[in-house]
Parts: C-alpha cells; structure tokens; sequence
C-alpha cells in the first residue's frame, strides 16, 4: 500500500468482471486503500457488506444476472457510503441518493467519488 488521498481508507468492492475488478484493486491500491474483497457474487457481497470492516463501498450493480439492491439495502442499513456502477442505465428510484458511475468511466472520476464518499476530497 502506498500513500495517497485514499491513504487507509477500506473499500468493499463488489465486481463481477475479473479484468475490471482487477484494474479497479490496482487503483484503488495505488491511492494507498485497503480493498476488502473483491466479492464477484451477490452472496459473497452480501457476506462482506454483513462483516463490515470497510469505510466505503463500490457495488457493480449486475452481477452475473442478478441485481446488488439486496447488498446496497444492507449497506444503507449499516450507514456506509455507495457508489453505483452500471453499464445497464439507471437505478431503482430507492438508491437515488448514491453516486451512480455509468460504465465505462474514467478511473479518475472513480477515485474523486471514491474520495468524496470517503471525506477525503
């Protein structure tokens, strides 16, 4: 882990897609985060968000089929800041009030939402 503007903050990522999952780690890696994951199934996202252990999550909204709203309920409950990625267009009207990052999106817009919902900005 390196120093950077995201120097020990924990992020639970939920990614299905191994290359961009792995890309994302990286990143978030070299901004000086600790990555709790990454969860590539619903259930193994639904066992992380249940542990805790993380300031910050990224949820890929479709995983292999089926939907994260389950997981993002879950972390609303718990109070952790989300953000959104989709390649599918919008979201349940119920999750309006997380950052939504529509794929394909720069990493640098990645790591400012990551950053703001950090307070780290």
């Amino acid at each position: 882990m390196t120093a950077g503007p995201l120097s020990g903050v924990a992020v639970l990522l939920v990614e299905d897609e191994f290359l961009v999952s792995a890309m994302l780690v990286d990143v978030l890696e070299d901004e000086g985060a600790v990555v709790v994951g990454p969860a590539a199934t619903l259930a193994d996202g639904l066992r992380l968000a249940a542990e805790g252990g993380f300031d910050v999550a990224v949820l890929d909204w479709n995983l292999d089929g089926a939907c994260s709203a389950p997981i993002a309920r879950l972390l609303r409950t718990a109070a952790v800041p989300t953000v959104i990625a989709t390649g599918y267009g919008e979201v349940e009207p119920e999750f309006a009030a997380h950052p939504v990052l529509s794929k394909p999106f720069e990493l640098a817009q990645f790591v400012a939402v990551v950053s703001r919902l950090s307070g780290r900005e």
